[in-house]
């Protein structure tokens, strides 16, 4: 009789712990199931991961009470969530807790349930006839998935080239087979839609999970799943912890985006973790993608995916037109606008015939600073290193990271002048520049700052949808996803707010946020049209994405990240040292790579092959009243890196008032 359990809990400590079990409760006890324990002085919820007969313990406390009738993880995800704790260093209890809902997380028993509302009456669609480039990827999917393969697809395909009908047909011959699917999308705003097109071909097979459901929301779709009363799960990130039986296909959309990594404990990619679940289930993954990750196209190089290409769009429409900008030129202008006299002249011209524009800007607010003309200052948030933007609608100066508010002053703090005065640009601006231009055009913004409320993404994406809204501006909640035919002019209003900010991946990132946002034009029947503003037109990246050229950009990109050994030729693991005080931050990072660059030199066959760097300040060196470091580790093996990462954590002392965090393939 198993009368001893091995206990996790979600605190960040080793684990697992042996509790004994009461006689009472012996026969309840089991693997997956949540239990009360007391825990040094207090009484936590801890999730039962093995039972055994013997302790090598000499005295343990008892479990104090089950809560669960049936186990609410089964083997399959316990599997998951240990290797999240091997692979991104956290506990196996933390990385339970993002698996579950967060009611269970509090040992509750019932949690009350809520429909999540409808976003619409959901119209019957069928499989359209596939193209030959579709019907070839088809053939190769359904294949694995008729012998339980497990492979993964990278299914490269030009924006409008049909990737979402083949998830569709993918997941439907899943379904034939009696298996289930998960399909993750990057942004909750790209769900109302996904979830409008997958509910369209299967109805009630279909539920959603993502972080904008209420707790009882997310509590109904997790118990439906469960239950096995759908078997498609479409959602963001977390989704891809579905308590879903017999998964047959894994769907990553646009796989390259860096919303999938999760920035808090446990610090996942859910494109790793979906691949890992997959292995586990021998499943199909089908990384989707208009520009993917460097990573996921070296692994297809290499033949470690299968690369499945879709090099036209549906229908043979043309690719919409780019038109490069040069805003030097237009900088010389007497009268200079944030807004070419190209573009301007563009977006009259598709108002007049009625059809609709999209004018892109990845930064929200008004203005991105305020500077003193006369002495050089420049208003900081008090809590982080960093500008603060000022928002028209709120009348406030804001800090994007911890939300400090000051009201705007009248003169410079610093020199008393009145020579102070807003600088740079954002979503907020453009859209009071638009409405001065175009005064009876029916003008709407999507950031951050207008989709606090519930349901408001829903709200602007069908007005849009309804032709309410003639001109939509946004950041890059609407670079992608987003299918609307009337839609026949783009506008980059710049193209370089990502490129120059000191990131390996800033290039990349440019790259795909302009060939997804000029993917969004010409998608209908009407020859698309988009127009990049920049200062640096010949900058290799802005260049190929105006040709639509991957191929073009990552023949150049892969070559400076091999010889900087940058991935995908090296894993990275960032460790910050966080602190309220300056020196003892500076000293204890000072201290732990130290200790870390001691530890891999103790082991000459390999430490040639990790490289440390730093300690060095973080991009913003105070964030939320915390200093910060960085230390690198650059290894060619991962395993190597958290090896002599864990030994290193083992004999390094804990500072009061100093902390780490450990970030693995930080994005």
């Amino acid at each position: 009789m198993k009368r001893f359990a091995k206990v996790v809990v979600g605190l960040p400590v080793e684990g697992p712990f042996d509790y004994s079990i009461p006689d009472e409760l012996v026969d309840f006890a089991a693997i997956g199931k949540r239990v009360w324990v007391p825990f040094k002085t207090r009484e936590l919820v801890g999730y039962i991961v093995g039972l055994s007969d013997k302790t090598v313990l000499k005295q343990t406390r008892p479990i104090h009470s089950i809560i669960d009738e049936e186990p609410i993880l089964d083997k399959e995800l316990l599997e998951l969530t240990k290797w999240i704790s091997q692979y991104y260093f956290c506990s196996w209890g933390e990385a339970i807790q993002a698996v579950i809902p967060g009611g269970l997380k509090k040992g509750k028993s019932n949690i009350k349930q809520r429909k999540p509302s409808a976003i619409g009456q959901f119209k019957p669609t069928r499989d359209l006839k596939p193209t030959v480039q579709q019907d070839r990827a088809l053939r190769a999917i359904c294949n694995d998935l008729n012998t339980n393969t497990h492979h993964v697809y990278l299914l490269h395909g030009i924006t409008g080239s049909g990737k979402t009908e083949v998830y569709l047909q993918a997941i439907g011959s899943a379904l034939a087979q009696g298996r289930s699917s998960i399909v993750l999308v990057p942004e909750i705003s790209l769900t109302p839609q996904a979830v409008e097109r997958f509910k369209s071909r299967f109805q009630e097979e279909v539920a959603i999970l993502h972080s904008r459901l209420t707790a009882g929301e997310r509590f109904t779709e997790w118990k439906k799943i469960k239950e096995q009363k759908a078997r498609i799960v479409v959602g963001a990130r977390s989704a891809i912890f579905a308590p879903l039986k017999n998964i047959g296909l894994i769907v990553v959309d646009e796989e390259h985006e860096n919303t999938y990594k999760q920035q808090d404990i446990p610090r996942y990619h859910a494109r790793d973790v979906a691949i890992y679940r997959a292995k586990l289930s021998k499943a199909v993954v089908i990384l989707g993608s208009a520009t993917p990750s460097l990573e996921s196209y070296y692994k297809a190089e290499k033949n470690i995916y299968k690369l499945a290409r879709l090099t036209e769009r549906i229908k043979e429409k043309d690719l919409p037109k780019v038109e490069i900008i040069d805003m030097k030129n237009e900088y010389n202008l007497k009268k200079f606008s944030i807004f070419s006299k190209i573009l301007e002249e563009n977006v009259r011209d598709i108002l007049e015939r009625g059809l609709q524009a999209i004018l892109f800007l990845n930064r929200r607010g008004f203005s991105t600073y305020m500077h003193c003309k006369k002495c050089g200052f420049v208003l900081k948030c008090k809590n982080c290193s960093t500008t603060l933007t000022y928002h028209f609608c709120d009348k406030k100066l804001i800090c994007h990271w911890c939300n400090y508010k000051i009201a705007p002053p009248h003169m410079c703090p610093e020199c008393k002048s009145a020579h102070i005065n807003y600088f740079g640009m954002g979503t907020e601006k453009v859209e009071s520049e638009m409405h001065r231009l175009f005064l009876d055009t029916k003008i709407e913004r999507m950031d951050t700052d207008t989709t606090r409320k519930r349901g408001s993404h829903e709200k602007i994406l069908k007005d849009f949808q309804k032709g309410k809204i003639q001109l939509l501006i946004g950041t890059q909640m609407i670079a992608k996803g987003l299918d609307y035919p009337k839609v026949a002019l783009v506008g980059v209003v710049s193209a370089d707010t990502a490129l120059h900010i000191p990131d390996f991946r800033s290039d990349e990132r440019t790259f795909s946020l302009l060939t997804q946002v000029a993917g969004r034009a010409g998608r209908g029947h009407v020859q698309g049209k988009v127009i990049v503003q920049t200062y640096t037109p010949k900058h290799y990246c802005i260049a190929a994405a105006s040709r639509h050229d991957y191929a073009e950009f990552y023949k150049k990109e892969i070559l400076q990240r091999k010889s900087l050994k940058l991935p995908p030729f090296t894993h990275i693991i960032c460790i910050t040292v966080k602190g309220r005080n300056h020196d003892k931050t500076s000293k204890e990072a000072s201290n732990f790579a130290s200790l870390l660059r001691s530890v891999v030199a103790k082991a000459k066959s390999i430490n040639k092959k990790i490289h440390i760097t730093g300690p060095a300040p973080a991009i913003i060196p105070r964030l939320k009243m915390h200093y910060r470091w960085n230390v690198f580790i650059r290894a060619k093996d991962v395993k190597d890196a958290r090896f002599y990462l864990k030994q290193t954590l083992k004999q390094c002392p804990r500072y009061s008032g100093v902390r780490l965090t450990i970030d693995v393939d930080p994005t």
